[in-house]
């Protein structure tokens, strides 16, 4: 049995769930599904998601921080950072003070953190230009991590994000397959019995021609990058209006 009996996530959009929509309307993602699969061993645990699209960490941390305090939950996963990253002005050294006050408190607080790695980006178009920066990240949350005693959950070295089905199509979050197997992941990494393999290779792919690549690109740039940088001019976040979808502990 897992040895948690509450869990509360914190984060922005991966942690919330975009591109996995559920029956409801809204969002499940691997946070819900990681959960699903702690409630399966233990039946009685409470779970809440704080986590909502957009958040810088800044957000998170003023916004979201308090909230797990007062919870005092036994296991929280903190992923953020991401949305921090694709914006050119970032200071890495403000990320890491960041992170280093959330771990100090919650771990305080007697709660169990676990981080999170960027995933590589490969080579998806403009995030590819990030890898560098992504893998700075990683090394020193890393060294934040080990400092703290907290598991990291590397998604960098995750094989099956390599793959483009992972992905939905903003090439930004992931699609409910590549949400569940994180979810799987998840779980095998931190010990939790999960009814499913991340690491099943996918079905063999259909490479589309060079012509039809660039069509998808096309698209890909009119319908998300283009909103995205519309969105950055105006000081707009795809947030704004967003609430926590499980602000309290509550059984599943």
């Amino acid at each position: 049995m897992p040895p948690w009996g509450s869990y509360l996530a914190m984060g922005d959009s991966f942690t919330e769930g975009l591109d996995d929509p559920d029956t409801a309307g809204r969002y499940r993602g691997w946070a819900d599904r990681f959960a699903e699969h702690l409630a399966a061993a233990r039946p009685d645990v409470r779970y809440a998601n704080l986590a909502v699209r957009g958040k810088l960490l800044r957000e998170i941390v003023e916004e979201q921080l308090p909230v797990a305090l007062g919870a005092r939950p036994e296991l929280v996963t903190l992923a953020g950072g991401g949305n921090d990253l694709l914006r050119s002005g970032s200071n890495p050294s403000a990320l890491m003070a960041l992170f280093e006050l959330a771990v100090t408190r919650l771990r305080g607080a007697g709660c169990e953190v676990v981080l999170f790695s960027a995933a590589d980006p490969g080579d998806r178009p403009v995030l590819r230009r990030l890898r560098g920066r992504l893998a700075t990240f990683n090394v020193e949350l890393r060294t934040i991590a080990e400092r703290h005693g907290c598991p990291m959950i590397d998604l960098w070295r995750l094989p099956a994000l390599a793959d483009v089905r992972a992905w939905s199509s903003d090439r930004l979050h992931l699609s409910a397959e590549g949400h569940r197997r994180v979810a799987l992941y998840v779980g095998a990494q931190l010990g939790v019995d999960v009814d499913g393999d991340w690491s099943t290779p996918w079905p063999p792919a259909r490479t589309l021609p060079w012509w039809s690549q660039r069509r998808d690109d096309a698209r890909w740039a009119g319908n998300h990058l283009l909103p995205w940088i519309v969105r950055r001019m105006r000081g707009q976040s795809s947030g704004d209006s967003v609430q926590p979808k499980r602000p309290e502990l509550h059984p599943l």
